[in-house]
């Protein structure tokens, strides 16, 4: 696959998980609860992922019985609990806020490393740390003397931060077993099955019957949850880990643009100074990657 292709990709990746938030809000909008979007969410992609594996790669489906739990705890935890905190905190925050606290992960990839793993914490990687929390403090309007968010809707960002942080925990254990594509499917798998206990078909099934209903589920499994995760581990194949996370950096951008575009937020000076501060200890952590890899011969 030709270079710019493998870019495209991670930038297609990026910019359809911009969107969660969207089809998130249309669906409560379309009268879908919170606990029936997190089964929408991760359900349906399951099957969808069942079906175009089946399709085309049939070899994820082959593990070893051992390795289950790795997948049901990113499955149950990185994925569908994430799914109910973030979805809560963009119906409590603006898409801005709730994305660029989402970035918070990679600073605390970086301390569950320090801490598993005895991964050194360098100067780069404690730079971005306080660029971190600095930028969470002027996102939330700590800083300011005026909140962004209520209590209720910071402390769901950051605990949809730190759900997706264990993503990076678990898949460095099963990523050592398996590919990457095997590593989506079977923590999808989890999710899927884990989401059938928030389903109340009786709600959802009026609200999924309305043009607005099923078209944001649609939109939300589709657009903003099978296409992004095959785009971004299509791209991976031939873009550095590093670049790729630099790239990713589009997604809360995407989702702060859509929601001045679609509902008229307003990005105020202190929450701009906050993603700036944020995407900068993000790159700041990729720059640390890419060293890291050239030091051990994996660039």
């Amino acid at each position: 696959m030709k270079k710019y292709l493998s870019y495209a990709f991670v930038v297609l990746g990026a910019v359809c998980w911009g969107f969660i938030g969207v089809f998130n809000r249309l669906l409560g909008e379309a009268g879908v609860g919170m606990q029936n979007r997190v089964f929408v969410r991760n359900f349906p992609s399951f099957v969808l992922l069942t079906v175009v594996f089946a399709l085309c790669r049939r070899e994820v489906f082959h593990v070893k019985v051992k390795h289950l739990p790795i997948f049901m705890a990113s499955g149950l935890f990185s994925i569908l609990t994430l799914s109910w905190v973030y979805f809560n905190c963009q119906m409590a925050c603006s898409l801005a806020v709730a994305a660029i606290l989402l970035y918070l992960a990679p600073s605390m990839v970086v301390l569950m490393s320090a801490a598993l793993w005895k991964t050194p914490i360098t100067r780069r990687k404690a730079a971005a740390l306080l660029l971190a929390l600095l930028g969470c403090a002027l996102v939330s309007g700590l800083a300011g003397g005026k909140l962004t968010a209520s209590w209720s809707g910071l402390a769901y960002g950051v605990a949809s931060a730190f759900c997706y942080a264990t993503y990076t925990i678990f898949a460095h254990y099963g990523l050592a077993r398996y590919d990457s594509y095997t590593m989506i499917y079977w923590t999808f798998f989890f999710a899927g099955l884990g989401s059938l206990l928030f389903l109340d078909w009786n709600a959802l099934a009026p609200a999924l019957a309305t043009p607005a209903g099923i078209g944001s589920a649609a939109g939300l499994v589709l657009v903003a949850t099978v296409l992004p995760y095959l785009f971004y581990t299509k791209g991976l194949e031939g873009v550095e880990g590093g670049k790729a996370a630099i790239i990713a950096n589009i997604e809360p951008v995407t989702a702060a643009l859509l929601g001045v575009v679609l509902f008229q937020e307003v990005l105020s000076l202190w929450v701009l100074l906050g993603i700036i501060c944020v995407l900068g200890g993000v790159m700041l952590l990729a720059g640390d990657d890419k060293k890291e890899a050239v030091h051990h011969g994996e660039a």
